[in-house]
């Protein structure tokens, strides 16, 4: 299959999970994780309709950006290091990996000095692996009061990454927790306002995460191939 192709199969998949689920597809996003691909195919994947962009490390999406920037909306999905982030606030508009206190002041420092905003996504390790980022679920309320004052930087939601299974069923019980989560962070009005993004879903699950509620999916390898 062709791009075309892939994203066209990728597309009903994601409406038949919302009709199971009794959701709308129009509340959902695509983002495109083209971090493995070239500027060719990032910019076919724009020309199909596709205008979110995840990259994971700026050197990798510099010339990508330079070239494609003002035709798409760009998502940093990887792990941000403090001293990396003059390289990202200014030129991408979400941050889906924001999970500790001294990465949120050097985003509100820089976003400030811009004068922008930034939009971003507390990552949160529901499954509670060693190897993944993000703050504890327990955690995730104390880290929210922590960031409420910000005004530079404002959260658009939560995202998690689940294990890979070869069963996506067993996925569920992460996205279904991380809906809870983002559900009780509402409740407290720990922020100003209603956090709403769920970004959660990936080319091996996101089906399972369509129907527990994700908003954001972010497909690489099913889009691109492996």
């Amino acid at each position: 299959m062709d791009l075309q192709d892939r994203l066209t199969a990728a597309r009903h998949r994601i409406q038949e999970a919302c009709r199971r689920s009794g959701r709308n597809p129009e509340e959902l996003r695509i983002i495109a994780i083209t971090k493995y691909t070239t500027l060719e195919v990032t910019e076919q994947i724009l020309q199909l309709g596709v205008s979110d962009i995840g990259e994971s490390r700026w050197q990798d999406a510099r010339t990508k950006w330079q070239t494609l920037g003002a035709l798409g909306t760009w998502h940093f999905i990887g792990h941000l290091q403090t001293n990396k982030v003059k390289d990202v606030v200014g030129k991408f508009d979400y941050i889906h990996s924001l999970d500790r206190l001294s990465l949120a002041e050097e985003i509100e420092k820089k976003a400030a000095a811009l004068q922008t905003a930034v939009n971003c996504f507390i990552q949160v390790n529901v499954s509670g692996e060693q190897t993944k980022q993000g703050v504890s679920p327990e955690g995730l309320f104390t880290f929210a009061e922590q960031i409420a004052g910000m005004e530079h930087l404002r959260i658009a939601g939560l995202m998690t990454m689940a294990p890979h299974e070869a069963d996506p069923e067993a996925t569920r019980p992460v996205f279904k927790r991380l809906r809870e989560l983002r559900g009780e962070l509402n409740a407290r009005s720990v922020l100003k306002y209603e956090v709403t993004g769920l970004s959660m879903g990936m080319s091996n699950d996101f089906e399972v995460a369509v129907e527990e509620g994700a908003t954001w999916l972010r497909l690489g390898s099913v889009l691109f191939g492996s």
